[in-house]
């Protein structure tokens, strides 16, 4: 699966932005997709994840509320609102077999896509 995420860019805190990731190869539709961000001196971290079917979420913590992950397809996306200054941060998708949260089980990486939330 290779997987090329894009929708980044700056906006002003409270607004809104949408990340897509589109995925190419036949399988895509059997995997569950993640997204993670990672911020300037910090680890990646788990941002949400959709199964296979579309049918289930989870998110962190720190996201709940106002992400949404959404899915089609070709595609993943992840719908950002009330953006605030620590969602700074490059955003990447991935995908897994497996339904999870946890960065190692994904084997699949796209590029990442850098987000700036300014106060």
């Amino acid at each position: 699966v290779q997987l090329q995420a894009s929708g980044g860019g700056s906006v002003q805190a409270g607004g809104s932005l949408r990340l897509s990731c589109a995925a190419s190869g036949r399988t895509f539709s059997s995997y569950g997709m993640g997204w993670f961000r990672q911020a300037p001196g910090k680890e990646r971290e788990f941002v949400g994840v959709i199964d296979w079917s579309g049918r289930s979420t989870t998110y962190a913590d720190s996201v709940k509320g106002r992400f949404t992950i959404s899915r089609d397809n070709a595609k993943v996306y992840l719908q950002m609102n009330s953006l605030k200054p620590e969602d700074t941060a490059v955003y990447y998708c991935a995908a897994s077999r497996v339904y999870t949260a946890r960065r190692c089980d994904y084997p699949y990486w796209g590029q990442g896509t850098l987000v700036t939330v300014s106060s």
